[in-house]
């Protein structure tokens, strides 16, 4: 078994979709005509995102949207980075929502934490 990617259901695949190319330096690979569906090129693993019409039709219970001004899921996304700092500034600029400015944990790695457009969490981490 091999993990593949990870979807997001989201309000708007397009403009998310153009946030995490600015805000974090991904490429786009692949949007559907529809705009419902699109794919982000992170590395090892895709970014997808999906329109929250798409789970209604991929499940029989509801989601539970992710809202910028709502409580955060309980996952994250960790993206590692050279420069945590220089990371950070660029996302904040970009419209991600700050949370913790860079700090250096006691093992060693330097984090820090942002919010996407959709409220999705993200830990912004030098490597290990």
């Amino acid at each position: 078994m091999e993990f593949s990617h990870t979807i997001i259901y989201v309000q708007n695949v397009e403009k998310t979709m153009r946030f995490y190319v600015e805000a974090f330096g991904f490429e786009g690979i692949f949007v559907h005509e529809s705009g419902l569906y699109g794919e982000l090129e992170t590395g090892g693993t895709k970014l997808a995102f999906a329109g929250e019409s798409m789970a209604e039709t991929n499940f029989t219970v509801p989601i539970v949207p992710n809202r910028p001004k709502s409580d955060p899921a309980g996952m994250e996304l960790v993206f590692t980075v050279d420069n945590v700092s220089d990371a950070y500034e660029t996302a904040v600029s970009k419209g991600a929502a700050p949370l913790s400015e860079p700090v250096q944990k006691p093992w060693g790695q330097v984090v820090a934490y942002v919010r996407d457009i959709n409220g999705v969490l993200i830990e912004l981490a030098s490597r290990m």
